[in-house]
């Protein structure tokens, strides 16, 4: 049990997966097999027991005829029969003395002996052997040869329809999961059941209806926070556009700096938090343009802060939303003045641009599910903002169609609990610009 208990923890050590059409073919062929071993022995032993009783029937009805002819002439009329044999078995023989007429099956190596015996009247015991005879066990033979025949083809015939039943199973269940897995990338016109199809309603169909009614659970209650969170925010604009306003009034000194920071940073944490509302309704829409993405790149970055150094390998020209892409640029930058160390480095080549510092490099939980609204990260490189830069970086990415991906740097073949020596922001530009609906032209 030990050794089989370290087996199955290695299979689940490396991952092992066993698909669903062979672990049903598989336990249908094992049934199977169960089964036609079982049926294979019961009829086996019941043909030899009927032939034996075949044969125990013909002994005891010649050892019969052989005692009528002995006692009307003295003489063996068959030449089997033995008088007073010395060999009898003793089961047979006890009967015999209780004066009773008795049939017995010996097992011997060559095979099973079929004995009759019989009480004369002048007290000698007539008895009969004979064996098993040789189209018996031809017939048997042939019957076994017959049942390894039918259990293999039971076999066969099980893992096939195991096959067949597993793999529509496995096709079905595999397109839940394409479907779910759209649904979680935000694809909301993607219904489960429809994925399916299928004329069968079975426990798949119950599966898919219980995802989409989830889906929509879900759908509905984060639109709900959304507009919630944007009626919030925009209700708090005037307030807060009210208090900066009144803040610029006030007399100069370090109070007055303190109060205008802290409304400011308010103004911007509700114009971030109405950006990611928009973000998250789906609703944006790129207003595409041509632009040398090199010399754009350089241009804004130079405006921004000139101590970045931005380094153009390859030149090319895009089509993309200029305002947005500005905004992707400087919350990437923001972030790596913020949590990293300069210096910070801005590569563009061809249509990818990276973003590089030289601080700790970014956490754990971000590396792995990507940026979430006010979570900062580790302490290491968090403590400040709200965790909203890099949330809106991601979705005005997705509106321009573009994939923002992040890494840490570390030396080559360091192991992961080495520190990392900065991180890096890499923003990859589509080959083909989102139309002004949304969507993505067809290719030829």
């Amino acid at each position: 049990m030990r050794g089989i208990s370290w087996r199955r923890a290695d299979l689940r050590a490396a991952g092992i997966r066993t698909g669903l059409t062979w672990k049903l073919s598989a336990a249908i062929a094992l049934v199977g097999a169960l089964v036609a071993i079982a049926l294979s022995l019961v009829v086996h032993n019941a043909a030899r027991v009927s032939m034996l009783d075949n044969a125990r029937d013909l002994a005891n009805e010649n050892i019969q005829t052989a005692q009528r002819n002995y006692e009307l002439s003295g003489r063996r009329s068959i030449p089997n029969i033995k008088i007073d044999a010395p060999d009898l078995p003793e089961p047979l023989r006890a009967k015999v003395e209780q004066g009773r007429r008795a049939t017995y099956v010996s097992d011997t190596p060559g095979g099973p002996d079929i004995w009759a015996a019989v009480p004369a009247k002048d007290g000698r015991v007539l008895s009969l052997r004979t064996g098993f005879t040789d189209r018996s066990a031809d017939i048997l033979k042939d019957l076994d040869q017959a049942l390894v025949i039918g259990s293999i083809a039971v076999v066969l015939g099980g893992s096939a329809l195991g096959v067949l039943i597993g793999g529509q199973m496995s096709r079905r269940l595999r397109r839940v999961a394409t479907a779910a897995g759209q649904v979680a990338k935000g694809e909301t016109d993607v219904r489960v059941r429809d994925a399916v199809g299928g004329v069968v309603r079975d426990e798949t169909d119950d599966l898919a209806r219980a995802v989409d009614a989830m889906a929509d659970a879900l759908r509905q209650r984060l639109e709900a926070e959304r507009r919630v969170t944007a009626d919030i925010a925009h209700e708090l604009r005037t307030p807060v556009t009210g208090l900066l306003t009144a803040a610029e009034l006030l007399p100069p000194g370090r109070p007055t700096e303190l109060v205008l920071d802290r409304a400011k940073a308010m103004r911007t944490l509700v114009e971030d938090v109405l950006e990611v509302a928009r973000l998250d309704g789906a609703s944006e829409r790129a207003e595409l343009q041509d632009i040398m993405l090199g010399e754009f790149i350089t241009r804004r970055v130079a405006a921004k802060d000139p101590d970045i150094e931005v380094r153009v390998v390859h030149e090319s020209e895009v089509t993309t939303d200029p305002r947005r892409l500005e905004r992707v640029l400087f919350n990437l930058l923001a972030n790596a003045a913020r949590h990293g160390r300069p210096p910070v480095e801005v590569t563009v080549e061809g249509r990818v641009i990276r973003v590089r510092d030289h601080g700790p490099g970014f956490p754990e939980a971000l590396l792995a599910e990507g940026p979430s609204r006010f979570r900062t990260g580790s302490s290491d490189r968090a403590g400040r903002g709200h965790g909203l830069g890099l949330t809106i970086a991601a979705g005005q990415a997705r509106v321009l169609g573009a994939r923002l991906t992040f890494r840490n740097v570390r030396p080559a073949g360091a192991p992961e609990d080495v520190p990392a020596e900065g991180a890096v922001a890499v923003l990859w530009l589509p080959e083909h610009a989102p139309t002004n609906t949304g969507s993505y032209p067809m290719l030829p």
